[in-house]
């Protein structure tokens, strides 16, 4: 399997910068494209500089990494939704007693790591959040940044001509 293939089902880490720059598929349109690469997953690393709360139904906070502001929205409607009807009652409550456990943690001024699905809203792509790490290290935000660096020239940057000759380099 190439590199770019391999990269749809992968949470990919990714600047602000080059998040905000994603495009909508043309063909799927539930995933992502860079460079002609399809995304679905992102990891994301910032402060958190803004935040909307509203209980039982969603927390919608922006996480900045300096170099441009990723919206997340974190969804905390999972008892009410109908999305989980099908799912069994215990894995409900305790998805959604994750939700509130992180939208607890995304308070205002915190190094967080969030992961999750690339979504668009009203035009814009944001990161729909499956789960928020608060970093208690400032230099992981640093770590994150060269992680970033590394892999886009390393992976994600990665042409279809070049990846035969690239495959034994360590992503």
């Amino acid at each position: 399997m190439d590199a770019p293939a391999s990269l749809f089902n992968t949470h990919v880490k990714l600047l602000a910068f080059d998040l905000l720059t994603l495009v909508p598929n043309s063909v799927d349109q539930t995933s992502f494209s860079r460079n002609g690469v399809r995304l679905c997953w992102a990891e994301a690393v910032g402060v958190v500089v803004s935040r909307e709360f509203k209980p039982g139904r969603f927390l919608k906070f922006s996480i900045d990494d300096t170099t441009g502001c990723i919206p997340c929205v974190l969804w905390l409607n999972q008892l009410s939704s109908p999305y989980f009807s099908r799912r069994s009652p215990p894995d409900v409550r305790a998805i959604a007693e994750m939700a509130v456990k992180f939208a607890s943690e995304a308070q205002l001024g915190v190094l967080a790591r969030v992961r999750g699905k690339i979504t668009g809203y009203r035009g814009s792509v944001q990161i729909t959040v499956s789960d928020v790490i608060v970093e208690r290290d400032p230099n992981f935000e640093i770590l994150h940044w060269l992680d970033c660096i590394k892999l886009s020239r390393n992976c994600y940057n990665v042409s279809t001509t070049t990846v035969e000759t690239s495959r034994d380099q360590k992503c």
